[in-house]
């Protein structure tokens, strides 16, 4: 069997998270249309007939790192370079951005296979500009292979999934094959309850908020699950609970259903909002919050 570890790797917003969601076929990464959506290290395990697959969906790559946060979150996209047997770099469009020059330094000190997917091909009107942007390309970077693909359509996603197997080492199964992540439930109910803010503020809090599990309790056929939301100003804390509580209300009752089709059992959720002043550019702050990979 041919087994091994993928990283799934680009700029902020170019879908990656969506691609691994539908390469499993089961939502594991979190996705929103806000840049730095996914801030931790996502591992995924995707195993068939032909092998094991195991994705490391990671923060997107970025210049400013100006903060704590945006550090953090650059060095974990680094450091899941190694011990990889396999990276996918996803783009949006055809054309270079500035950052771009950056992630092809670190590919070429890694010396890995490198798979370039074109994502979002379903607003791409030609086809002769995706072979001409390729042929671009390949005089840039030996990349193993390249694959235009639509992650939220499931265009030619088959096509590279058969890629990535090709091109795995043979080896045993790393994981279980009925494994499908390395996170627990008490980070993914964390993880859902962030989509659900990220979603339902909008530009209001960008990237101010962050969601940590107080208590977790597992009962027969129900969990119970207390959760902070910590933002970094009383008055962020005000947007996040809305009037009389009506916004908290709704981000908690989207959250409560798919976290409930997670787990497969009832959930009981209550939520706090709380404030931490500067946390996302203080590093103990951030170690005690869970960043700490």
């Amino acid at each position: 069997m041919n087994c091994g570890y993928v990283a799934l790797i680009g700029r902020p917003n170019v879908g990656k998270s969506t691609l691994m969601n539908h390469l499993l076929g089961q939502k594991i990464s979190i996705t929103s249309r806000k840049p730095q959506t996914t801030r931790h290290r996502i591992l995924g395990i995707s195993t068939t007939d032909a092998g094991q697959a195991v994705y490391l969906d990671t923060p997107g790559m970025h210049q400013n790192e100006k903060r704590a946060l945006n550090r953090y979150l650059n060095r974990t996209a680094d450091t899941t370079l190694a011990g990889v047997d396999l990276v996918v770099w996803l783009i949006d469009g055809l054309s270079w951005q500035t950052y771009d020059e950056v992630i092809f330094r670190k590919l070429q000190s890694a010396g890995l296979p490198v798979i370039l997917v074109v994502n979002k091909i379903d607003r791409l009107k030609s086809k002769e500009h995706i072979l001409a942007f390729f042929a671009q390309a390949k005089e840039k970077f030996p990349f193993t292979q390249m694959i235009p693909v639509s992650a939220l359509k499931g265009q030619n996603l088959d096509q590279l999934q058969s890629a990535i197997m090709g091109l795995l080492p043979e080896g045993e199964l790393i994981y279980p094959e009925d494994q499908i992540t390395d996170r627990s439930e008490r980070f993914l109910a964390a993880e859902i309850i962030r989509e659900k803010l990220t979603r339902r503020l909008g530009d209001e809090l960008p990237y101010a908020i962050t969601v940590e599990i107080e208590r977790y309790e597992e009962h027969a056929k129900l969990a119970k699950i207390y959760g902070l939301i910590w933002v970094e100003r009383s008055t962020q804390k005000s947007i996040v609970i809305g009037k009389h509580g009506e916004k908290l209300k709704k981000i908690g009752i989207d959250a409560r259903k798919d976290i409930e089709n997670l787990i497969h059992k009832k959930v009981y959720l209550q939520l706090w909002v709380k404030v931490k002043k500067g946390w996302s550019d203080n590093e103990r702050a951030l170690q005690s919050l869970g960043f700490n990979e």
